[in-house]
């Protein structure tokens, strides 16, 4: 199952909450066209590297494939900065 929802929350150095939901599909719908130019600079760099393009495209699916349910947490100082997928 792909994410639905991307959740940010941020504390900034005034003490300021901020939340900040990202729905993935209509992201993904108008990012498309940089996606596309992704995926071919990929395969180049798969191909000047001599990785194998079907083993990189596994593991970036597994990786998508990890990510509902991650947390991501930076905190430094007064500022914090939390990612949570859904």
């Amino acid at each position: 199952m792909i994410p639905q929802l991307v959740t940010v929350r941020s504390r900034g150095r005034d003490g300021r909450r901020r939340r900040f939901f990202i729905p993935v599909l209509p992201v993904l719908l108008v990012l498309s066209p940089l996606l596309l130019l992704a995926v071919l600079a990929g395969l180049v760099a798969c191909v000047v590297f001599r990785i194998n393009p079907g083993g990189a495209l596994r593991g970036v699916g597994q990786v998508l494939l990890a990510l509902p349910g991650s947390q991501f947490e930076i905190e430094e100082g007064r500022t914090a900065f939390l990612v949570s997928v859904r």
